[in-house]
């Protein structure tokens, strides 16, 4: 396995992770109503974002050829 092939396991464990916690912390905001929860949710789904576009674009930003 190849070094940039193990950073897209890596990356994509990290979406799945930062989409998992976003979805839990919603769910928490929409049973108890506290603030801090949509903060929460709102900044790991971003990153799941974030993490994604960098996932789906990597060899341009990495400049590799594959």
């Amino acid at each position: 396995m190849s070094l940039i092939n193990f950073h897209r396991v890596l990356i994509s464990f990290a979406i799945l992770f930062c989409g998992g916690y976003g979805l839990f912390e919603l769910v928490g905001f929409n049973e108890d109503g506290e603030t801090i929860s949509l903060v929460i949710s709102g900044f790991f789904l971003a990153c799941a974002v974030g993490l994604s576009y960098y996932l789906w674009h990597l060899k341009r930003i990495l400049r590799v050829d594959e």
